[in-house]
């Protein structure tokens, strides 16, 4: 049986020319072109078999499960995988028609976030910039180091919401804090941040007093959508959560940032958005991948679909950024700094674990550098009972001078 599929293996590329040699379970070497550049490990005969009838979501299964593995780096290896499944590179129908839904509705909120989140500060250390910020950065150049874009990020959001001294800030899904620090001392605003994730919360709790802001940032564990309606802010950040709330949840998620917000305020949401109308997974089996293993409750839209839920409930649109190609370089260089502290990273979570969020990290690079996916910011205001929405009349404001 492993020599008939090892056969249909290198039938069905030995003719591509991928610079690829398939090693097989019993240690022989195969190559499938004059040059290979990787080689790919069939461990077991079920791996041999998933190489043979290959399909994205199987493959990266097969890797999670140790069954198949490869040298090289990720993304490298994610450009051979794609050219092995084929079908994906042949448009857009095709995968469109394969999409599944992260159903929302399998897991709460909370059970979502923790599953996600409370992995190990520890381990997300190893691959995090300087701040943990766990969302896509600003480059404006492109040698900036993952530090200074994630810094840059930071400072951009504050310029878009002009945030000013004394101001009330609410940053919905704060991570391990690094907005409400900077809106803190860069801005000198009250911050005010919430989470799920009972790690990121002890985190952040620590921090406050280290860097001696209390009384100037308060971080809260509860759901944004439980926060009192006596509560108002002047401005309102929501970066990097919105995957979590669904196309279904839009129109509560954001009627709940209208109410908190004052009349005049800015809200800025920053999430991930389809790049195809109608399709809400990243499809060819990846989406079902990342739900099980990943991202629980996890569902996208696209950008109109979203400015569409703001108006209706009552945010009138100012500005939209979209930033793809900035993501697939925060992602990429996430990937590259966990492959370099892979030993440390086993230590931390184990091999399993190591393997799901290496193939993550670089699958999601991969979907934002094939246009599958994208990420906006989406800045929005609350207009007075008159009208008015008070606000510069161009974009230069959100750049430094």
């Amino acid at each position: 049986m492993t020599n008939s599929l090892s056969k249909m293996v290198v039938n069905r590329y030995g003719g591509r020319n991928l610079p690829i040699a398939l090693v097989l379970p019993d240690g022989g070497r195969l190559p499938l072109s004059e040059t290979p550049e990787i080689d790919v490990y069939a461990r077991t005969w079920n791996g041999l078999r998933v190489l043979a009838f290959p399909e994205l979501g199987r493959l990266a299964r097969a890797y999670v499960h140790g069954d198949i593995d490869f040298s090289g780096g990720a993304r490298r290896v994610l450009a051979l995988a794609e050219a092995l499944v084929g079908s994906v590179t042949h448009g857009r129908d095709r995968v469109h028609a394969r999409l599944r839904h992260w159903w929302y509705q399998r897991r709460s909120n909370a059970r979502n976030i923790q599953h996600h989140y409370d992995v190990s500060n520890a381990f997300y250390r190893l691959w995090l910039d300087e701040r943990m910020v766990y969302s896509c950065a600003y480059f404006r150049n492109d040698a900036d180091s993952l530090d200074s874009a994630q810094a840059q990020k930071l400072d951009h959001i504050c310029r878009k919401l002009m945030l000013k001294p004394g101001e009330a800030f609410l940053d919905i899904g704060c991570g391990w804090g690094g907005l409400i620090f900077w809106a803190a001392q860069k801005y000198g605003v009250s911050a005010t941040g919430i989470t799920l994730s009972r790690k990121q919360y002890d985190q952040v709790s620590l921090q406050i007093g280290a860097l001696g802001l209390n009384g100037r940032v308060r971080v809260e564990l509860r759901d944004f959508l439980d926060l009192p309606p006596e509560a108002q802010y002047d401005k309102i950040a929501s970066v990097g959560m919105f995957e979590h709330v669904g196309p279904k949840n839009y129109p509560r998620y954001f009627a709940k940032m209208q109410r908190l917000l004052k009349p005049g305020g800015l809200a800025l949401n920053h999430g991930i958005t389809h790049n195809w109308t109608g399709a809400e997974s990243l499809g060819s089996g990846i989406g079902d991948f990342v739900e099980e293993y990943v991202f629980p409750g996890g569902q996208l839209a696209h950008v109109s679909r979203v400015v569409g839920a703001m108006a209706s409930e009552g945010l009138e649109l100012i500005d939209a950024e979209a930033l793809r190609e900035h993501y697939a370089r925060t992602l990429w260089h996430w990937v590259e700094r966990l492959e370099k502290n892979a030993d440390a990273a086993r230590q931390e979570i184990g091999e399993e674990k190591f393997r799901i969020w290496r193939i993550y990290l670089a699958g999601s690079a991969h979907a934002f550098d094939r246009g599958w996916l994208s990420l906006f910011q989406l800045l929005a205001g609350k207009p007075f009972a008159d009208g008015r929405l008070p606000h510069p009349l161009t974009r230069e404001y959100m750049y430094p001078r």
